[in-house]
């Protein structure tokens, strides 16, 4: 037998829970009945890609595919062929209705769906809204395919208009849900560049960037969101140029990467190239945005020999060298916390020695650049090892930090105010 007032307080109780229960019931009949309606409803139709109509001059290639033999695009939408040799369209209608093709090489000449077409240079036109998928990846504008020279491999370059482009950059190279006006500061550097690299690059080649970041990450529409569209728009024509000796602006390689670490570089200490406005100035609003792991980063071993054979496999010059066995920082940067090697002197089993920067030093051992992240750290000798301990920073430590930019954006700071910090003696103009 329950105690008087015990039996009535159990009862309230329960009669508690079970009304919880039903409410909790009813929210995940509620999310059910929601994520039904997601999945069901139709999709939202792409966005059309904007300035197609421009002149074939303005649209910037990116090379996507370098020396390949074979790749699928899936059809999605209509698509026209032209051979760029003899100027005419390739006609599609022996290839019967096609969920995709597939483009390959055959003694020199492409291939469609197996068929041979005789040609060496094809483009393929997509129409609305100028997207196509290829290998699983979804792209904006069009496709070009060259046969190299020898007819053994190709290369797949996509054509489009600027803004699109840096679309598909924005987003891959720096979080969409970073503050806006860090975004805006990215997209502004990202467009700089662009236009840098394929004035003083593209015109000698097929292509103007490359889609890794070798020169900067280009992702496609996956790396698109509303955020970067806005970023996008609210900066559209916008640079960062200097005014030369004869009050001409200059378009600047706005270089940038990820964590600097309490101190950009100079550009003519890791790069060789001299600028006023790519000079080093401190940084430490990354500090609180970058991963710890990232800011210092532990330590990275590797054999000797195997530093020796990726040098010598990248720099053939350096094979009178003959096996590398001593690495000499010979020029390094001081700061309150740490040091930063720009430049090493490689001595070799033969005698020779040779002067390297250090930052090909990093990228010929790691091409990744993902486990010796910088240069900002100490090299060891370990006998048969080389050791990078005590590092710090993401990149090759030029121009705008990219978690820097986030902290000072953080922080209040306007685009103009983070791009200046980063680029001192730069200003914002119009492209032209």
């Amino acid at each position: 037998m329950l105690f008087p007032g015990v039996e009535e307080n159990l009862a309230g109780r329960t009669k508690k829970a079970v009304q919880t229960w039903v409410s909790v019931l009813l929210v995940l009949v509620s999310l059910s009945g929601l994520v039904i309606w997601l999945e069901c409803r139709p999709r939202e139709r792409d966005r059309l890609t904007p300035q197609m109509a421009g002149a074939r001059d303005t649209l910037i290639r990116v090379l996507l595919l370098h020396n390949v033999e074979r790749f699928r695009v899936q059809i999605t939408n209509e698509l026209s062929l032209r051979d760029v040799g003899k100027g005419h369209s390739v006609s599609l209608k022996d290839l019967g209705h096609l969920h995709h093709i597939d483009i390959g090489l055959v003694r020199g000449r492409l291939t469609l769906a197996g068929h041979p077409i005789d040609v060496d240079h094809l483009e393929i036109h997509f129409g609305p809204p100028g997207i196509f998928s290829m290998e699983g990846e979804r792209f904006r504008g069009q496709l070009e395919v060259i046969v190299d020279g020898a007819g053994t491999a190709f290369d797949v370059i996509n054509h489009l208009p600027l803004e699109p482009y840096l679309a598909g950059v924005v987003g891959a190279e720096m979080p969409s849900y970073w503050e806006p006006e860090a975004l805006k500061a990215q997209a502004i550097a990202s467009r700089t560049y662009c236009l840098y690299i394929k004035e003083r690059f593209g015109r000698h080649r097929s292509w103007d960037m490359s889609r890794t970041q070798a020169h900067q990450v280009y992702r496609g529409i996956a790396a698109e969101s509303a955020t970067v569209w806005d970023a996008v728009h609210a900066t559209r024509g916008q640079i960062l140029v200097t005014d030369g000796r004869d009050g001409t602006p200059i378009v600047l390689p706005t270089y940038y990467s990820s964590i600097w670490a309490g101190h950009t570089e100079d550009s003519n200490r890791v790069f060789g190239e001299a600028s006023v406005v790519l000079r080093g100035v401190e940084c430490w609003s990354c500090e609180d945005v970058a991963k710890a792991t990232q800011f210092n980063w532990p330590e990275v071993i590797y054999s000797k020999q195997e530093v020796s054979q990726r040098l010598l496999a990248r720099y053939p010059a350096l094979r009178e060298l003959g096996a590398v066995h001593e690495i000499v920082p010979i020029r390094q940067s001081e700061y309150d916390h740490f040091t930063r090697f720009t430049q090493v002197r490689l001595v070799g089993t033969t005698g020779r020695s040779s002067v390297l920067r250090a930052e090909d030093l990093r990228l010929a051992i790691d091409p990744s650049g993902r486990r010796i992240k910088s240069t900002g750290c100490r090299l060891e000798d370990r006998g048969e090892h080389w050791a990078f301990v005590q590092g710090r920073g993401w990149g090759h430590a030029v121009g705008m930090c990219q978690c820097g930019a986030q902290g000072l954006a953080r922080a209040g700071l306007s685009v103009q105010d983070i791009l200046v910090h980063y680029y001192p003696g730069a200003r914002i103009g119009r492209r032209p």
